[in-house]
């Protein structure tokens, strides 16, 4: 009842008129395919077309691909697996289920569109089996496999076919839009960094958005290798540069902290810093087409305006001037080459300069949740075990659909935190789909004599349907009434309708869900608290782990899975303040990884053997700490710890000779206690007079 208003509300624009006809158009013609060539199950023609339905031509095209390799899969895994278990049912359901979770533990790993592959692997090869074990006397296996791969290329070729023909829509541009808008976003906050000055301003949530925005332009990237857009075959290079964009975002948030700790003490640095700023904005202005060799090129009065900065500001800036000019300077050289790359990307030249050191794209670099996955994989397992399971005891002639619909519910939302809200929508879709399939059957088919009558009464409800698609709230409930009624139909050649089966897998395919449902709350249901707060014990491990990662590339690949992590934490709706709060700040930890691993390589260098002890203390108390957060333990004693350690050692270098070691050990010491342990470490530097620091 909660989608009446929404329903009534909704009005479809010009766009959503024409991705429903063309999708209309291309099921049809799957549909009418698979009657001429007298498949077996045409339903899978057209259903397959829905499935895959979006307005992109590139994402239809890549899901085609991706659901025929599936099908295929799927296929061979029946065909060598059902001789062989086919007369030992349990053991066969057994083999079923393991392979159906293990197919969707595979798949819950990998983030991109080719996880589908996996997915629909798993569930195929329980529907081809079950299938040819309630057709064992009228159907061949062989044959059903390779029906169903001939059913589903049909749907996936027709909907490619209209897709790239009919008013294509392509990706690309949508994809350069969001990455223009990115990349004005991150001026825009630089930019706002360095001229405003309002304490109640939080940066750090809006950078977080981004890394959002990044995570999901990432993904979208993978489409473009099946279109033919200005984008085509730039995936790589793309993904590449929201990888430099993703350690661009942290540095303006290690900028933000530094503004904020130089605002606590005194704001005289800033008329100063608002020339700069003017300087900085000409710069980056200027230069449209950025030659290559001049990537590292910084306005002309930079040095020379940071040290009159340091002249005027007070001796306790002095470390955090040091590490804001870092910050900046990193901010000019790293946006230079980001519009370098995404110049020749709008070029079609997928080279990078020689300057940039390649991240990597592979997603093991990113975020893989192994616990999710099994969860996920361990439900769907069960499921499939008992449904088939009840399927044998019981002797239900129907059952083998009750177990398909079972597996295949199993499986569909998994990648979501709490399937089961979804899942109770799509139960919903089948039931309101059972009464659809009822006039359809008994009131409308047996009047149909031609198959030009068919399209006529099946457009009305299948084009509302499509025009729900591509709105999201609205997509829960149209894709399962859709599908439930397609399935249900069972268009055939030679229709004929046995009412009591009607009615028998009517109720198998709302049993099957519910059954999903029930195991899936109880194994893989979690609230989004639940999985932010996991994936925040993930980032304080990863913050451990920094400690031991050597300066360079291997830091930065690290950096850029923590990015990717606190991307896909800004996507969960969390309750709980304090968690939120959590999530705040863990973009603003991440900023201090540099530092972090600037501490081993700082120890290795240094020559003052008490100084390397202090320094090992303190990696330690760090390990430690970050371990107690990433089990919820009560860590104020563990910080306090750590700051006093931190204060020590800027103690004991204070009257040290000046030295470019002891400067960056400086400013790593105090980037580490604002970010990490959220305290101003500076005011011991206020006991002696400021100094001239290095780069």
């Amino acid at each position: 009842m909660l989608l009446i208003k929404p329903l009534l509300a909704f009005r479809p624009n010009k766009m959503d008129w024409i991705f429903a006809i063309k999708t209309f158009i291309a099921g049809i013609l799957a549909l009418y395919i698979a009657f001429i060539l007298n498949l077996a199950y045409p339903i899978w023609a057209i259903g397959t077309v829905f499935v895959i339905a979006n307005p992109y031509a590139g994402m239809v095209t890549s899901k085609s691909v991706y659901r025929v390799l599936g099908t295929l899969l799927g296929a061979v895994v029946s065909i060598i697996v059902t001789p062989i278990f086919i007369n030992t049912p349990w053991i066969f359901s057994a083999v079923l289920a393991t392979g159906v979770g293990f197919c969707l533990y595979i798949s819950l790993l990998d983030r991109t569109p080719r996880s589908y592959v996996f997915m629909l692997a798993g569930y195929t090869t329980v529907i081809i089996s079950f299938n040819i074990v309630y057709n064992i006397d009228t159907a061949s296996l062989f044959d059903m496999a390779v029906g169903r791969v001939l059913e589903i290329s049909i749907g996936v070729i027709c909907s490619a076919i209209v897709t790239a023909t009919i008013f294509p829509m392509h990706i690309g541009p949508a994809v350069a839009a969001r990455v223009g808008k990115t990349l004005k976003d991150t001026q825009q906050i630089f930019n706002q960094i360095l001229i405003e000055r309002d304490e109640k301003s939080n940066y750090s949530q809006v950078l977080s958005h981004l890394t959002r925005d990044i995570a999901d332009i990432h993904v979208m990237a993978i489409h473009l290798n099946y279109e033919k857009s200005t984008l085509q075959g730039m995936t790589k290079p793309l993904q590449e540069m929201l990888n430099q964009i993703s350690l661009l975002i942290s540095n303006l948030v290690a900028m933000s902290e530094r503004m904020k700790q130089l605002d606590q003490i005194d704001v005289t640095y800033r008329n100063t810093l608002q020339h700069l700023y003017s300087e900085i904005s000409a710069f980056l202005e200027q230069e449209q087409q950025i030659d290559e060799q001049r990537l590292n090129a910084l306005p002309t009065h930079f040095y020379a305006t940071f040290e009159l900065m340091s002249k005027q500001a007070m001796p306790a800036q002095q470390v955090i001037l040091a590490s804001l000019k870092m910050d900046i300077r990193h901010f000019i050289q790293n946006i230079r080459a980001i519009r370098v790359i995404w110049q020749r990307i709008q070029h079609g030249d997928s080279s990078l300069p020689e300057s940039v050191t390649p991240i990597t794209t592979s997603y093991p670099n990113l975020h893989r949740d192994h616990g999710v996955a099994l969860r996920g994989g361990i439900s769907a397992c069960l499921v499939v075990f008992i449904s088939s399971g009840l399927w044998i005891l019981s002797g239900w002639k129907a059952g083998f659909m009750f177990a398909e619909m079972a597996a295949i519910s199993a499986c569909i939302l998994t990648a979501m935190d709490n399937p089961v809200p979804a899942l109770k929508m799509f139960i919903r879709g089948n039931i309101y789909a059972a009464f659809v399939v009822f006039i359809y059957a008994f009131g409308i088919f047996p009047h149909v004599t031609a198959f030009w009558q068919l399209v006529v009464v099946l457009a009305p409800f299948i084009i509302y349907c499509l025009l729900l698609f591509p709105h999201p709230p609205l997509t829960g409930l149209a894709l399962p009434l859709l599908m439930g009624v397609v399935m249900g139909l069972n268009f055939q050649n030679r229709y004929v309708l046995d009412q009591v089966f009607f009615f028998d897998v009517t109720i198998a395919t709302i049993m099957g869900p519910i059954l999903a449902v029930y195991i899936i709350h109880l194994v893989r249901a979690m609230s989004p608290d639940i999985t932010a707060k996991r994936i925040l014990a993930l980032h304080y491990k990863s913050l451990s782990q920094a400690l031991s990662i050597p300066y360079g590339l291997q830091l930065r690949i690290h950096l850029r899975g923590m990015l990717d992590r606190i991307g896909i934490l800004n996507t969960k709706v969390v309750q709980s303040e304090q968690v939120k709060k959590h999530i705040d700040l863990a973009l603003i930890e991440s900023s201090a990884v540099v530092d972090l691993a600037r501490l081993q390589e700082i120890s290795e260098k240094i020559d003052d053997a008490v100084l390397q002890e202090s320094i090992a203390a303190l990696q330690g108390k760090l390990a430690t700490l970050f371990e107690g957060k990433s089990q919820a333990l009560v860590i104020e004693h563990m910080q306090k710890d750590v700051v006093q350690h931190l204060q020590d050692i800027q103690d004991h270098i204070i009257d040290m000779q000046t030295s470019e070691l002891i400067q960056r050990l400086s400013i790593s010491l105090n980037n580490i206690g604002s970010s990490l342990c959220h305290v101003q470490m500076v005011q011991t530097l206020a006991k002696h007079e400021a100094t001239s620091w290095a780069n």
